[in-house]
């Protein structure tokens, strides 16, 4: 039985927020997070009882602040709030991203400084408890006040509003609750705007890319190694004090891992010969990526840590505060700068790809990888997705951060666009994936033709066995498409990255 997590008790860690969002895993409120809750919230209800004015409570949002709410208003706002932010579209968003989003939100919420109920988070892990996934689109949101819209989708389930996914069947969210055993809330002052104000969706999207990326990039190290030893070039460029002379960090990780794939190998060779740069200088291309994921952790744990709704109140002095901490800044650039990467290892992946197919380059393997080229094509047709996939890849890769427009009454004036940076990010990873799963099989192809895998280093072997068990080698021409699918599920789940 999945262990169950305690959010409130520690800092939480991206594989944390992997587990549950993927998994199965329980989760539950710390009680010291619980103290903290229910001090933030008599600090709020405090206010309410003078008659103070407060942004979200007693007054309007956005723009809408310069109206005064009357007190039968007051909860009605909250209720409203998700209504009028029923208006996305698009396709759903992942159902795990959706999972990691409400896991963050109770990691906000258990700072204390949201000021909403200890029976607000508890339905919040309940849902997640109970397996039911709000139904998410994921066009809506420009990042400025957060997430909003699709926060809303993800916050309305808990009123019974909108649709949700139980036990693999899409329905309406009163139906999933009741099914569950599971009650619809009514929202107190403050709890609609506390649940959608913030970067809960981007960075949950983000948290989970984190992981994928790394898969990716470990997977396309194992297609760089098995290209490596098919084509017999040299590890040379690999050698530790190469990288060292240079200093950057990303880059010698790059290289001791292509080392390690291939040591114990007899096919990769000791020459002087100066290979192409996609065989030379991988560590140097791809050792920059490497480095930007290392970077990341610390500032998306940060986020996921964090107070990120408006207004907030200091559980222990009790004083309210107006801010931005719901602004996407952080994540948007963080998006933005691995598209830039994925883009990079889509080039490579390419540039692999035509080294393997194209008997110019492969060292007398046949073109395409194939018995009996001409009347069969073998991985020629896989070339040409590859590069649809490259350039699909480096299409995405444009900054979504630096598109800002004004909107909201010019009160949202400068926006992050933090949640078009996720969408993109993710569907350049998926290319990205797919592309990397087709290298990796004509790769394995390429090692077949030249010899088979017992002259493999000790790491590259391992990956090719991994391969095989999704995909058969190709002796006449068949269609691909499943294995490739194959393949790319078992990057998604780490299943390629170890050396």
């Amino acid at each position: 039985m999945a262990e169950t997590l305690v959010v409130g008790a520690a800092r939480l860690t991206v594989e944390q927020v992997e587990t549950v969002a993927r998994g199965t895993g329980a989760v539950s409120l710390a009680e010291e997070a619980r103290g903290r809750i229910r001090k933030g919230r008599a600090a709020l209800e405090a206010m309410i009882a003078r008659g103070d004015r407060i942004y979200g409570v007693t007054t309007g949002v956005g723009g809408n602040i310069v109206f005064q709410l009357a007190p039968e208003q007051v909860e009605r706002l909250q209720q409203n709030l998700m209504r009028h932010l029923s208006c996305a579209t698009g396709a759903p968003l992942p159902a795990d991203v959706v999972r990691a989003a409400i896991l963050l939100r109770l990691a906000t919420f258990a700072t204390g400084a949201s000021a909403v109920r200890v029976e607000l988070v508890e339905a919040l892990a309940r849902l997640l408890n109970a397996g039911i996934t709000p139904v998410v689109p994921r066009y809506g949101s420009v990042g400025a006040s957060g997430d909003l819209m699709p926060s809303a989708y993800a916050a309305r389930v808990l009123l019974g509003m909108g649709e949700a996914e139980y036990r693999g069947k899409r329905m309406p969210a009163a139906e999933a609750l009741a099914a569950a055993g599971l009650a619809p809330l009514v929202f107190a002052p403050k709890e609609g705007l506390a649940l959608i104000n913030g970067t809960t969706m981007m960075t949950a999207a983000a948290t989970l890319l984190l992981v994928d990326a790394g898969r990716v990039l470990r997977a396309l190290l194992a297609a760089l190694a098995l290209t490596l030893e098919a084509l017999q070039a040299p590890s040379d460029p690999y050698e530790p004090w190469i990288h060292e002379m240079k200093g950057h960090p990303g880059q010698m990780a790059v290289a001791a891992y292509l080392l390690a794939l291939v040591r114990g190998s007899r096919y990769v060779v000791n020459s002087p010969m100066q290979v192409s740069y996609a065989l030379r200088c991988p560590p140097q291309g791809l050792g920059p990526a490497w480095e930007a994921l290392d970077a990341a952790r610390p500032v998306l744990e940060r986020e996921i840590n964090s107070a990120n709704d408006n207004p907030l109140v200091d559980p222990d002095t009790g004083r309210l505060y107006l801010a931005g901490n719901f602004y996407g800044g952080h994540i948007a650039r963080l998006l933005d700068t691995w598209k830039l990467d994925y883009a990079v290892m889509a080039s490579w992946s390419n540039a692999l790809m035509a080294l393997l197919v194209d008997d110019k380059f492969s060292r007398g393997l046949p073109a395409g990888l194939v018995a009996e080229p001409g009347v069969n094509s073998g991985f020629k047709g896989m070339q040409l997705s590859v590069t649809s996939l490259a350039c699909a890849v480096r299409q995405m890769a444009g900054s979504s951060l630096i598109h800002s427009l004004p909107t909201e009454q010019y009160n949202q004036d400068v926006v992050s666009l933090g949640m078009h940076a996720a969408v993109t990010a993710m569907d350049a990873m998926e290319c990205l994936r797919n592309q990397t799963a087709m290298v990796l099989l004509a790769a394995t192809q390429a090692v077949d033709l030249r010899g088979g895998p017992d002259k493999l280093g000790e790491g590259s072997r391992r990956a090719y066995a991994r391969v095989r068990e999704a995909a058969a080698y190709l002796d006449r021409d068949r269609p691909l498409e499943h294995e490739v699918a194959a393949l790319s599920a078992r990057i998604a789940s780490g299943d390629l990255e170890a050396p």
